[in-house]
């Protein structure tokens, strides 16, 4: 394994990182709630009064921050090693599994973790060593 240094960022990965825990707590002391995009967006399924307008203009703003990038820096083409069907059932897997573990990565992840929940902690254990033993099989196991 060798890395990549023409496309290693540590500083802005640093930045973006303290970005989303800043973000994270200010959610959690202003609102008072979790900020699990998982969450926010499967709110939207369940029509509540009052309970729209924030999740809508978070969700927009999330849409809005790469086109808003492009801004001030250049655009980079992602590269992606797959073909749509397989696209497809990856986001499907991902979206079932984030049903049955209660929340996603942002939510167990970043938010459980810093918060000591155990049930993030496992959440958390279960979806790293899934993503590991993929990446295994996919790459090596069954390359």
């Amino acid at each position: 394994m060798s890395i990549d240094w023409n496309h290693f960022t540590p500083w802005t990965s640093l930045a973006g990182g303290l970005l989303i825990g800043l973000a994270v707590a200010l959610f959690l002391l202003l609102q008072g709630r979790i900020l699990g995009i998982s969450g926010i967006t499967g709110g939207l399924l369940r029509f509540r009064r009052g309970d729209i307008g924030w999740r809508l203009a978070f969700i927009a703003g999330l849409l809005a921050a790469s086109p808003a990038w492009v801004l001030f820096a250049p655009a980079v083409a992602p590269r992606i090693d797959a073909d749509w069907p397989t696209l497809v059932i990856a986001g499907l897997l991902v979206g079932l599994g984030t049903r049955y573990g209660s929340g996603c990565t942002s939510g167990h992840g970043v938010c459980g973790l810093s918060r000591m929940s155990p049930r993030s902690l496992t959440a958390t254990a279960i979806f790293m060593a899934a993503g590991f033993l993929t990446v295994f099989a996919v790459r090596h196991a069954l390359a």
